[in-house]
């Protein structure tokens, strides 16, 4: 070791001989390591130094100009990654986006013609090459894919083969332009992917379809490319024979459909697997995992990606290595054919129960994948991609940042991924930039005249977080997107940014994975397996390690299945810290994050205690102090010669001092006098499985109290205080609507009924998915009311008084002043319907909902006379007589939202069909409306044959369920529709038949009425408030199976 202060090696001569170093070695033997130690730091110091220097150094002539072909987020991490290379002077991004024409550093530039001014905005092949002859560029870095089909690496190795050129060529770039011939390579080279066949033929592909198992799902891909959406996944044999026609006889992706692809559908997480390849071998990057769904929860149209994270958990260092190797086989497997992969091959992966299976191979950096994976890059990327390209990966230690995580969160254009506008002013980039940890990388933007930064695409920026753990990166990444707006240029308050809220979500509430060591049965482990298995525990049993290869709890880890690693390690040869290294290597490459001793007949190494700190647990078959460093029967022989009337089990942390780490849990059984060895040893026995799972719970933070597991009990007696003057409000003959007992009472003699001739009526019904509306809004006040229309117009159908009416919230976490807010428009509700609301349920569920999710289910209960029930004597030449609706009410709300997401609106947006009505979450918020009061003169007078509450199933559907068989309902006088159902006609394109058994179409209630008696009706419906009256039509006789409502009209 060379000492470079001195000119020394370890003190001795530059020209001092073999012999004198022997000699040397032999008279100092008691320093020669002490000293060996700082002459080797000293001369590493010293070579650091000068490299560092010589890289540095203004004289150095190293200064490369890199081409780099792209426009989005992917291009922007690129440029800026390579910007920080001390061996590159410029890049040039072709077209580059305006991040990149913005960035801080002067390396950064976008690409000009040659007059230096005008943009050059294509990448095509030509382009590409006159660029790099004119700036005279070293490498040349190919962001998307479509270059890279095109062959620009080949024109480029013909017409410049000085230049290096990071990316495949042609015949690389096959792996993802053909998903066909993609599968044959993995099939032919026994690389892990899910069953397939490819097809030129529709008709083939469907008969292969129709001889599968029709339970089997399949998966059916366009061969070629689709920009990222020819994957179709059909859930049924119909489903996947229409996806194949969509695909090759519809050509809905064009000649990318021309080959088809129908694979068996597989399970289990997806990762992104982006590895570094020269030719010759492969380098893993930290996996990574994409949300592709355009909306929070996974819903929605697929994206080109809503946000990603790495490094993933749920890639092992295990199944990190097994990929790795799946890359470098497809490395070497490339070359054999005589097409070597230089670039960078993107693995999709899934992690199947079986193991990791190829998804598909992209021939670039994925995005926004690339966002988390380069902001962890330690070494140069451009020394990387330099060794790549001259086939020397192997020189070059890749190495990425420990523990530290990065997120990234994707923010579009709202309407993203179908129509979106362009152009909106992007304000607080500033601000975002500013905060800790976060870099802020464009994609669709581009910079105006006036240097103002303007959205150009539907993915807009990638704003990415980092942090010592995925939490605090999602953190940092979620502070800098609330600083930005897309500013909506009618509206400044406006904003027309859309991001998910839920990246990373999973991942941060992974389960705790669980490793096992063990030397015999493991008994224990048993009922900790079935509270993993059963969800009790958040938690998964993730390696299961024995010293003795015959040991029966092998078996238990191979029963969980085959992705759980079950290793024999043998100690032959072996020190106790070697052992112990081999087994925490295992564990680690499992991913490990907590490890039981169950039955190990090992004493564990100081190594391994700290390495495993506050991380490992044992059980031991006493009250710990006592009989501590004893083992198994021994342990029950003792408690019995020292007469104790306790004894138990121990969970205790492992630390080096036997059995003396603190205690996490104890258990006791009592002693009898009786007690032998064998009969204490079963009873302490069958208290370590739950001593184990309480130990586990406690490190998973899970259910100890009300309160650990998210549910407030003062919360909801705080509730129940603050809704009780509301409840207090619905009082009415038959009950005092106090809260508080155990359930609600009603008298009936006091609300005027009689039991021997009443019959009672119940109904119940919810809100539907119009509660979306109102908590995307945060608007709760008129949904109490909705819930209660639903139940009490049914009741009065049947020509019933609603008497009194029960409610049910169900929510993740209580929001007190939400929940009154709901209730409170419930009992304004049963104040309109003149019925008691006498009890309810509120229901704080964690593990049901989401924290500011929650649902409603309504419960009422009316009175009717026997003689009295509707519909009767309902018969040809009725009138039937329509009340308007006083909106959408309650019904096609999964349908309203979805064209609203259509039309690129948001509820906070201007109502397009009411200038009035604010909002469009004022809107369609609009309560239901409640017919009681205006009907029960009706039904007391007896001027009504019946009643039909038009909800789900419109008109068409709800109309025949008052009406018997041989009448059928002619509609001559629908009105006109109102301005909600118009646009929504418009923007939907349904027909008049769908309208009306989609929605109410302006008609909430529909009175049937004896023809002498129409004036009579219209008179008590005007002294109840009722000004709008609509003559619908009249009943006439059916003829065969007619359909029982006939529309003379159109709507209008």
């Amino acid at each position: 070791t060379f000492d470079s202060n001195t000119g020394l090696f370890l003190g001795i001569p530059a020209d001092a001989t073999e012999a004198d170093l022997v000699n040397y070695v032999h008279s100092n033997n008691a320093s020669f390591t002490a000293q060996l130690i700082g002459a080797t730091l000293q001369a590493l110091s010293a070579l650091d130094a000068m490299a560092t220097s010589q890289l540095v150094d203004p004289t150095c002539q190293i200064s490369d100009t890199i081409v780099l072909i792209g426009s989005g987020g992917r291009e922007h991490a690129l440029a800026v990654a390579l910007s920080q290379s001390p061996l590159v002077g410029k890049v040039i991004c072709l077209p580059g986006n305006g991040g990149t024409q913005t960035e801080g550093s002067t390396k950064i530039i976008n690409a000009t013609c040659a007059d230096g001014v005008t943009a050059l905005t294509k990448q095509d092949n030509a382009t590409v090459l006159e660029l790099v002859k004119r700036v005279q560029a070293d490498m040349v870095v190919v962001g998307p894919e479509q270059p890279l089909v095109d062959g620009v690496v080949d024109e480029l190795a013909k017409e410049c083969p000085g230049v290096k050129v990071f990316g495949p060529s042609m015949a690389g770039a096959e792996l993802e332009a053909s998903k066909a011939f993609t599968k044959d390579f993995l099939q032919q080279h026994n690389i892990p992917t899910a069953k397939y066949r490819n097809f030129t033929s529709a008709t083939e592909a469907i008969t292969y379809v129709k001889s599968l198992d029709p339970n089997d799902r399949q998966v059916v891909k366009a061969s070629g490319l689709a920009a990222g959406k020819g994957v179709l996944l059909p859930t049924s044999q119909k489903e996947t024979i229409d996806a194949i026609n969509e695909i090759m006889s519809d050509k809905a992706f064009g000649a990318a459909g021309d080959t088809c692809v129908v694979e068996s559908f597989m399970t289990g997480p997806e990762a992104s697997c982006l590895a570094f390849c020269d030719g010759y071998t492969a380098k893993l990057m930290p996996a990574a995992q994409d949300h592709k769904r355009a909306l929070d929860g996974d819903e929605g149209l697929n994206t080109g990606g809503m946000g990603a994270y790495a490094p993933a958990p749920c890639v092992t260092p295990e199944l990190q290595l097994e990929i790795e190797a799946m890359c470098i086989k497809t490395v070497e497997k490339m070359r054999e054919r005589g097409t070597p992969y230089v670039g960078v091959l993107y693995a999709g992966m899934m992690l199947t129960p079986n193991g990791p299976s190829v998804l598909e191979f992209n021939c670039r950096f994925g995005d926004p994948e690339t966002q988390v994976v380069l902001p962890l890059l330690e070494t140069d990327l451009y020394e990387i991609m330099t060794a790549c390209c001259k086939g020397k990966l192997d020189t070059v230690d890749v190495r990425f940042k420990e523990n530290v995580s990065a997120a990234t969160v994707v923010c579009a254009a709202k309407g993203y991924p179908e129509k979106y506008p362009k152009g909106m002013e992007i304000v607080g980039l500033d601000n975002a930039g500013s905060v800790e940890n976060v870099k802020v990388y464009h994609a669709g933007t581009k910079v105006d005249e006036e240097q103002i930064t303007r959205c150009s695409g539907g993915r807009v920026l990638a704003v990415t977080g980092m942090g010592s753990n995925l939490t605090e990166a999602l953190a940092a990444s979620y502070k800098a997107v609330k600083q930005i707006s897309f500013q909506d240029p009618s509206d400044s308050a406006n904003s027309l940014m859309h991001y998910r809220t839920d990246i990373a979500k999973g991942a941060i509430r992974k389960k705790l994975r669980i490793g096992v060591l063990g030397s015999t049965r493991g008994t224990a482990l048993l009922p900790v397996m079935e509270a993993c298995a059963n969800g009790s525990l958040h938690a998964e049993i993730v390696a299961v390690v024995s010293n003795r290869s015959s040991a029966p709890i092998l078996d238990k880890g191979k029963s969980l299945g085959p992705t759980v690693t079950t290793k024999f390690v043998s100690s032959k040869g072996l020190t106790r810290e070697q052992f112990d290294a081999e087994c925490t290597s295992v564990l680690a490459g499992a991913g490990v994050e907590y490890v039981l001793l169950v039955g190990y007949m090992r004493i564990l190494s100081k190594e391994f205690t700290e390495y495993w700190a506050g991380r490992c647990i044992n059980v031991h078959p006493s009250l710990l102090p006592k009989h501590a460093g004893g083992m198994d029967m021994a342990v029950h022989q003792a408690v019995i010669d020292a007469k104790e009337t306790e004894s138990g089990c121990t969970i205790h942390e492992v630390t080096e001092e036997v059995d003396g780490g603190p205690i996490v849990v104890q258990k006791v059984v009592k002693v009898d006098p009786t007690e032998t060895a064998e009969s204490l040893k079963a009873k302490v026995q069958a208290l370590e499985g739950p001593a184990f799972i309480e130990a586990i719970q406690k490190k998973c933070k899970t259910s100890v109290s009300y309160a650990d597991a998210g549910v407030s009990i003062d919360a909801g007696n705080s509730l129940v205080e603050l809704i009780k003057p509301a409840c207090k409000a619905t009082r009415r003959p038959g009950c005092d609507a106090d809260l508080g007992g155990f359930g609600g009472l009603f008298d009936l003699a006091a609300a005027g009924y009689k039991s021997e001739d009443t019959i009672i009526i119940g109904a119940t019904d919810g809100v539907g998915t119009k509660l979306r509306v109102a908590h995307m809004t945060k608007k709760h006040e008129s949904v109490g009311i909705d819930l209660v229309a639903m139940c009490v117009n049914d009741l009065i159908v049947a020509g019933g008084e609603p008497l009194f009416f029960l409610d049910y919230f169900a929510t993740g976490k209580l929001d007190i002043e939400e929940a009154a807010a709901v209730v409170k428009g419930i009992a304004e509700g049963c104040k309109q319907a003149g019925c008691g609301l006498i009890g309810g349920e509120t229901a704080e569920m964690p593990s049901m909902y989401a924290p500011g999710d929650y649902d409603l289910a309504g419960f009422s209960v009316g009175a009717v006379h026997k003689d009295k029930v509707l519909p009767q004597n309902v018969a040809v030449g009725d009138v039937l007589l329509g009340l308007p609706s006083s909106g959408v009410h309650s019904n096609g709300f999964s349908l309203v939202r979805k064209l609203v997401e259509k039309a690129n609106l948001d509820y906070e947006s201007a109502c397009p069909w009411d200038k009035s009505a604010g909002t469009v979450g004022d809107s369609l918020l609009t309560p239901t409306k409640i017919y009681v009061k205006c009907c029960l003169p009706l039904l007391k007078q007896e001027v009504l044959t019946g009643l039909s509450h038009i909800t789900g199933g419109g008109l068409l559907e709800n109309l025949p369920r008052s009406l018997p068989s041989s009448v059928k309902a002619e509609i001559t006088g629908h009105p006109p529709l109102p301005n909600v159902f118009g646009w929504m006609k418009q923007t939907s394109g349904l027909d008049d038949y769908e309208m009306l058994r989609t929605f109410n179409c302006g008609i909430g209630m529909v009175l049937i009425v004896k023809k002498d008696v129409v004036d009579e009706a219209k008179a008590l419906l005007r002294e109840a408030g009722e000004d709008v009256i609509y003559d619908l039509g009249v009943l006439v006789e059916r003829m065969g199976g007619e359909e029982q409502v006939e529309m003379k009209c159109a709507l209008a």
